[in-house]
């Protein structure tokens, strides 16, 4: 599905010039006089591959007569159509009573609107977008449409990523929470499946190799839906001889990647060992929830279980986040309460949280705890956004960025996990520098300006010759 932006706000706020940024094209009229657009006017854009139709419009003031409410009409038209409405203000005028009607009858059309603060070139963008906040958007972006900044962060904001697509396309063919239940062989998987169905759905066979092929199981429990994937084992490379195992481990790999929430199931019996922190690996590299269920926990004598407990908390420290249950897939006991679980790493996974807030939590972990210094200046973060899901992809804007330790995104990580209580689900920090809108532009001097180097040159010269004869006296 193709979607469609439709730009709203005052006249002369910037509607048509970031039409034009965002069609690549200069098919809109521009010039620093209101009301030049009338009718609206429709482009197409394309943005990493992702097709999308924006609509311009004519600038609204609330207060319309004769042609004005013809243009208010059309305007209006294009609010309905749109799948994503771009409120445009102007951060040099600041807010206006034109914008607080505008923001009015977006809140009561019920669509998707952003808040864009425009013209925030040579002046600070936080103090340029201080008085709009209290309009009360969930999102809000800063650009300079003239200067084509900000632009690329706004669309890859709001445009669904290549990831994003796929999302969509698997969950139209599986529907509901993907869980895939991975694992060594013969730790129980297949056990662990049917408890979890209620029936004897899958194969199993004490005997290492017995699931071949991922089994994508639809089914529906206490009214949600769920897509079980059982996979075949996985074991060390160079135990792998047989190319259907081969075979068999890439479906395995391709499930996980399927997968809403991996359920990492491990022998009681032998305990944690290194194959397993591999699959782990695999799973936070793929960017999937864990839950990690400790399997084969019946008859094991309390000193044994003590000993397991203790291994998978001391080698698994670094996975805090992820809860560890301790079931018996075959007895059916901690079966059930996986399920919580589940559905707590769906949700951290899926969330969806507007820039302010996040733009906030930045905040106040820089006021406690500031980046350091480079070479004499400090690290500046200035905001962030949400840009992706499955899992949580947090942006966040600043300057030397690239010279952020790693100690400090850790910090940042355990921050924003903390305040917006993600469980399961590991989150990923992108850190994007601000854009220079000079950068690749050749610096040409005018024949004033040429003449004017040269004699400056030259006066130069004259002062250092100077100044080595006065030396050598």
């Amino acid at each position: 599905m193709t979607p469609v932006i439709a730009l709203v706000g005052r006249p002369n706020v910037g509607k048509s010039t970031l039409f034009n940024q965002m069609t690549r094209s200069r098919d809109a009229l521009v010039a620093d006089f209101p009301g030049l657009t009338r009718d609206r006017k429709y482009g197409e854009g394309n943005y990493e591959g992702q097709r999308f139709i924006v609509i311009d419009t004519g600038g609204l003031t609330g207060d319309e007569l004769g042609i004005d409410a013809e243009m208010a009409r059309q305007s209006l038209q294009a609010v309905e159509e749109a799948d994503i409405v771009l409120f445009l203000v102007d951060g040099r005028a600041g807010l206006t009573a034109g914008d607080e009607l505008i923001a009015d009858h977006l809140r009561r059309s019920g669509k998707k609107a952003h808040l864009v603060v425009n013209k925030t070139d040579g002046q600070d963008p936080d103090i340029a977008a201080s008085d709009f906040y209290s309009l009360g958007f969930d999102s809000t972006f800063l650009i300079a449409a003239s200067h084509n900044r900000g632009i690329r962060s706004l669309l890859e904001s709001l445009l669904p990523s290549e990831e994003e697509r796929e999302e969509e396309d698997r969950a139209e063919r599986y529907p509901g929470i993907r869980i895939g239940v991975v694992g060594r062989p013969n730790v129980g998987k297949s056990t662990l499946v049917n408890r979890m169905l209620g029936e004897e759905r899958v194969v199993v066979y004490d005997m290492p190799g017995t699931t071949r092929d991922s089994v994508y199981i639809p089914y529906e429990r206490q009214g949600k839906e769920y897509t079980l994937i059982d996979t075949a084992g996985v074991r060390r490379r160079k135990n792998v001889r047989e190319v259907v195992e081969k075979f068999s481990i890439i479906k395995t790999l391709q499930a996980i990647d399927d997968a809403h929430v991996v359920i990492l199931v491990i022998d009681a019996r032998e305990g944690l060992v290194d194959q397993d922190l591999h699959l782990i690996g695999f799973v936070l590299d793929a960017g999937r929830s864990l839950v990690i269920a400790v399997n084969k926990w019946d008859g094991m004598d309390p000193e044994e279980r003590a000993r397991v407990k203790e291994q998978v908390q001391r080698r698994l420290d670094f996975l805090d986040y992820a809860d560890k249950h301790y079931i018996s897939a075959l007895h059916g006991s901690g079966v059930g309460v996986m399920y919580d679980s589940v559905q707590d790493c769906y949700e951290s996974a899926m969330a969806k949280w507007p820039t302010n807030r996040l733009t906030a939590i930045l905040q106040d972990a820089v006021a406690q705890h500031q980046p350091p210094m480079v070479q004499g200046r400090r690290i500046k973060l200035r905001y962030a956004h949400q840009g992706g899901s499955n899992p949580p992809v947090i942006v966040v804007h600043g300057n030397q960025v690239e010279s952020l330790p790693g100690a400090y995104k850790r910090y940042l990580e355990n921050t924003f996990r903390k305040v917006l209580k993600v469980n399961g689900s590991p989150i990923r920090f992108e850190f994007k520098g601000g854009e220079n809108p000079f950068a690749g532009k050749v610096d040409r001097l005018t024949p004033r300006q040429k003449v004017k180097k040269d004699n400056d040159l030259k006066k130069g010269r004259r002062i250092k010759k100077t100044r080595q004869k006065s030396i050598k006296r």
